[in-house]
């Protein structure tokens, strides 16, 4: 079965704060995407890449491969106007009988470890969702206030969602709706049960000034 990695990278620097998308910024010396697809090129390198991103970054990101000498085979796909058109778009380079890893192009940090387990349980399990728990308390508002939920039912959702390429495609033959805000939620709709695996806590996504100085930090601590 083949295996492919659909990199989403559709931000931009507004939060952050730069001008640069930060997919582009430099973490340990390379571009913070680089860094993504060199975790699921050093899982498998034979894994089929594909790199979805918006339309006016393209030929920047084909002039920064050339500027920092990246070698590592991806195919690059346009996106579209929300993450979910951008899958979809992604979605259309995946053959069938195959396992499909989706993962934010922010996310550098994943470990092989994650990876693997992800892309083991889907194969089994038709789709694996990696997870942690929540270490800080929690509360959830209500139209009445706020109320203490206990940390022991919570998940913190993380990417690569790893799943069959049969099924996740089909679920995106659904419309689009704002209220569905990863993957596994379409997956879900369709009568599918999802699969939660154990995640990575240095898996971090990084949005904010802060995300970029604590993935330096680690990156130079993990690899």
């Amino acid at each position: 079965m083949d295996l492919y990695a659909l990199i989403v990278a559709g931000g931009s620097g507004k939060r952050m704060g730069t001008d640069i998308p930060k997919q582009f910024l430099e973490l340990a010396g390379k571009p913070v995407l680089m860094r993504t697809i060199e975790r699921f090129r050093s899982f498998d390198v034979s894994i089929k890449i594909i790199t979805v991103l918006p339309e006016d970054q393209l030929v920047y990101w084909e002039a920064l491969q050339k500027k920092y000498s990246f070698s590592v085979p991806n195919t690059v796909v346009e996106g579209g106007p929300e993450r979910f058109y951008s899958v979809k778009n992604g979605l259309d380079k995946v053959e069938d009988n195959s396992l499909v890893a989706i993962h934010d192009g922010v996310r550098p940090l994943v470990s092989l470890d994650t990876i693997k387990r992800c892309f083991d349980a889907a194969e089994k399990f038709g789709n694996a969702i990696p997870v942690i728990s929540p270490t800080d308390s929690v509360r959830m508002i209500t139209e009445q206030g706020n109320i203490p939920v206990s940390r022991q039912y919570l998940r913190i959702i993380q990417t690569p969602q790893v799943f069959d390429s049969k099924l996740i495609k089909k679920a995106y033959l659904q419309d689009y709706s704002p209220d569905l805000t990863d993957d596994a939620m379409l997956l879900e709709k369709t009568g599918e049960t999802i699969h939660l695996v154990e995640g990575n806590r240095e898996n971090l996504k990084i949005t904010n000034p802060g995300d970029m100085a604590v993935a330096e930090a680690l990156f130079n601590i993990i690899f």
